[in-house]
């Protein structure tokens, strides 16, 4: 398992997280834009028009309204990305991180314009006389490249496990386990027999719940976040300064966050906000296919709005509860992933600018070739579960670890602690102690700083379990429709089946290895999109120059 998970690894270097990746993104959205002369603001009144149905032709071919296409596309993109992926742009990238998630989503608006109008033009009917549509059918019928469009379908049918099923169902059940005290396993038997019950029932089903499921979370996170910020007003408009003053220069240290680069904060931005609005990814345009419209431009325009709700409204609503509570700086008591630890020799401390300065080029990207920080190898002796080594420095979740303290079956260990380049590699012990958070837990932390109290943890994992649960709902459509356009409408069944079997499966098993695979596999979707887009623009513009004449007209 290790071998496999070190191969997936070594793909994703190469792939989702490459420093290309995030560039050929950010680079083809602004290409988009301009090719197409900002039509996320040309046309941004005109989307919310016609999601209200006023300019939709009676009769018109589909499966669901513009709002249900555009719910069942948004319970893909709403998810664990708004409550975790701001909370870990922000925590390795500071403030700045926020201004790029901004950046990406604004042209984002455009790349799904691009993604849904092109797929829409060419969605086909299946065998039960359902609308099919997607990347591969733009693929295949409008460009002629039937093998591209069979390795994305491919690698969609992967990805709608290891990305919109397996982890949430993971997330769900942690989530009610650590707060609630729900076992894994009634958490996974309770919603895999919900999921069945909706996805059986195919789009129609999907987009009707979406429909309520999508509008009822968006405002329940809304309504938390805001309590948060209310009650950190003195807060808001300094955070605010801080995202933009640090956008080209990066975040400096302060509290126990130890400072990042320009490179960094861009990269991490950029990263996490195309994680959660998916622009590109071609997901998103397989939902819209089904809408009922002869116009493929206008369920484009409509598509505009996703990464706006997503990104702008809720992402930014996430980040400023973060900046504005402070809880990004502190540290807290938490038990240590043995993955994120490292021992550095010497002892630094983030209240010596210059010790500061040294660890954030050490986190870096790219650290420097002569990196004068240098890892551990050496055995350190512990006595009632306290280091007796001076000269050592614990980084964990990027800061300074402080009351470091070690545990074997929950007592306090005494004897020798092995590290090997800065890594623990003596078994069985456990490590607790004070250091930054990041991801779900320091969303709930900043709740807590709000008139919820205590009880804000609570909120998020609710928030979180609708989030994750109807991200699975719309993967599953996803794959659903994959599986249609490589095997036939008889495998939909079966691959629904295993679908369900694997949600419930991930609630009580190890899914790390599923998250690597996620990370290629969402590559592997995303740039054969693009690719194809990049080939489709001039056929876009072409239409909505045509759209815009009979719109006068």
């Amino acid at each position: 398992m290790d071998t496999i998970e070190n191969l997936f690894l070594t793909l994703d270097s190469y792939l989702g997280s490459a420093t290309y990746f995030p560039f050929a993104l950010l680079l083809a959205g602004v290409f988009f834009t301009v090719y197409l002369k900002a039509p996320q603001l040309r046309f941004f009144s005109l989307a919310w028009s016609i999601l209200r149905g006023k300019r939709t032709r009676a009769g018109a071919p589909g499966d669901t309204t513009h709002f249900q296409a555009l719910s069942t596309a948004l319970s893909g993109t709403v998810g664990t990305g708004n409550v975790a992926g701001v909370a870990f742009a922000i925590h390795l990238g500071g403030p700045a991180a926020l201004f790029w998630m901004w950046v990406t989503a604004f042209v984002g608006m455009t790349t799904k314009l691009v993604e849904v109008t092109a797929s829409h033009n060419y969605r086909k009917q299946d065998e039960s006389g359902r609308i099919a549509g997607g990347p591969m059918y733009y693929m295949e019928y409008g460009l002629g490249l039937k093998w591209l469009a069979v390795f994305f379908a491919a690698a969609l049918i992967v990805s709608s496990f290891g990305s919109g099923n397996m982890p949430q169902s993971n997330n769900v059940a942690q989530g009610l386990e650590v707060s609630f005290g729900v076992p894994t396993f009634v958490t996974g038997l309770v919603f895999a027999s919900v999921l069945a019950l909706v996805i059986i029932g195919g789009i129609h089903r999907i987009a009707r719940v979406a429909a309520r499921l999508v509008p009822l979370m968006a405002v329940l996170y809304a309504i938390g976040a805001l309590g948060v910020a209310a009650t950190n007003a003195e807060n808001i408009l300094p955070s605010l300064s801080a995202v933009f003053a640090d956008a080209f220069n990066g975040s400096a240290a302060t509290g126990g966050f130890l400072g990042a680069s320009f490179a960094y904060a861009f990269n991490r931005g950029v990263n996490r906000g195309l994680f959660s609005n998916e622009a590109g990814q071609g997901s998103a345009p397989i939902a819209h296919a089904a809408a009922k419209t002869d116009e493929p431009v206008a369920e484009g325009i409509v598509a505009i709005l996703e990464p706006f709700i997503d990104t702008m409204l809720l992402c930014t609503l996430t980040g400023v509860a973060i900046l504005s509570s402070g809880v990004w700086t502190e540290k807290f008591e938490t038990e240590f992933d043995r993955g994120s630890i490292e021992y550095l020799d010497g002892s630094y401390t983030e209240a010596r600018k210059e010790h500061a300065d040294l660890l954030a080029n050490h986190l870096a990207i790219n650290p420097p070739d002569e990196d004068p920080v240098k890892r551990l190898s050496a055995t350190i002796e512990v006595r009632a579960g306290l280091s007796l080594e001076s000269e050592v420095t614990v980084l964990h979740n990027r800061s300074i670890a402080e009351d470091v303290r070690y545990y074997v079956d929950g007592n306090p260990y005494s004897g020798s602690v092995e590290v090997k380049e800065g890594a623990l590699v003596t078994p069985g012990i456990t490590v607790s102690g004070k250091s930054l958070l990041h991801s779900v837990p320091l969303t709930a932390e900043a709740f807590k700083r709000s008139v919820f109290g205590g009880y804000g943890q609570y909120f998020v994992t609710i928030c979180l379990v609708l989030f994750a649960f109807s991200t699975a709902l719309a993967w599953s459509y996803y794959g659903d429709r994959a599986v249609t356009y490589l095997f036939g409408l008889r495998w939909v069944n079966p691959y629904r089946c295993v679908y369900v079997a694997a949600f419930f499966a991930a609630s009580v098993v190890d899914t790390s290895i599923i998250w690597t695979i996620s990370m290629v596999t969402i590559a592997l979707i995303t740039l054969p999109n693009l690719f194809g887009l990049l080939l489709m623009v001039k056929e876009v513009r072409s239409l909505i120059e045509t759209y815009e004449e009979r719109q006068r007209g």
